[in-house]
């Protein structure tokens, strides 16, 4: 059994035919996975389908790009929906210098204020990291052994996975693994602890190779834990065992409910 343990399926895409979604995710032994808030409307759609599916789960956030639109209000209305108890994060949160969809001081005083409200409420994190790399570190770094989390859709370095790792976070592979040319993020996800590892689609993006193009979705959340499997030389099966734990523990997720 498999955790996707970063997926939008509120979004818009899915609206369609989320239901076939769901059933093909089943179908391919993604048992649970956890929708990942982006804004105030994105994470409250994601409680919503969290309430009405056994086995979603939700996180509540700010995404980077958004970062503009968080003040006093928002933080309130984050708390608020955190109260659920299908609600198992912060996120996602942190640095995006890519798009810079937001000014950088402006995204770092969201994603400041976001850890520390993910502390405050004892919850992990969910971090978005594009280009932002040292800046993630540094802020992270002065919440160290106070907050731990994941680090979304991993795109750093052997040395970063590390200094993420000593820092109490998971490091989460998607698609982009699968990518011929991602020579050093397959080798990376060889050389960490598999105790580190955590799987997931970032659907409806970034879909693995094999479906490069498509619509991305939890079914094929497999296709990534195969390729993992082979750069450990494991069974999917022992991989998904662990990964799945992994979920687990950090998360607190439940059996699928």
């Amino acid at each position: 059994m498999l955790v996707d343990t970063h997926a939008h399926l509120q979004w818009a895409s899915f609206d369609n035919d989320r239901k076939n979604v769901l059933e093909r995710a089943k179908e391919n032994h993604v048992t649970r996975i956890v929708n990942i808030g982006f804004d105030i409307a994105g994470s409250l759609k994601g409680i919503t389908l969290a309430e009405n599916h056994k086995g979603l789960y939700a996180t509540v956030g700010i995404h980077p790009h958004n970062a503009n639109t968080l003040n006093e209000k928002t933080v309130d209305k984050l708390r608020e929906f955190a109260t659920n108890p299908k609600v198992v994060a912060i996120g996602e949160i942190g640095l995006d210098y890519y798009r810079n969809l937001s000014p950088k001081e402006v995204q770092k005083k969201a994603f400041e204020t976001q850890l520390a409200l993910a502390q405050e409420l004892e919850l992990p994190v969910v971090i978005h990291d594009r280009e932002a790399h040292s800046d993630i570190i540094q802020t992270l770094s002065r919440f160290k052994g106070k907050i731990k989390g994941i680090m979304h859709c991993f795109s750093g370095s052997k040395e970063m996975a590390q200094q993420c790792i000593d820092l109490g976070f998971k490091i989460s592979f998607a698609g982009p693994i699968t990518y011929p040319k991602n020579h050093e993020l397959r080798e990376i996800a060889k050389r960490i602890d598999l105790k580190s590892i955590l799987l997931e689609t970032d659907c409806p993006f970034l879909a693995p190779q094999e479906v490069r193009g498509k619509r991305n979705e939890p079914s094929f959340l497999p296709m990534i834990a195969q390729e993992i499997s082979n750069l450990k030389g494991i069974s999917v099966d022992d991989l998904a065992e662990t990964t799945t734990r992994n979920a687990e523990e950090t998360l607190k997720l439940r059996a699928a409910s």
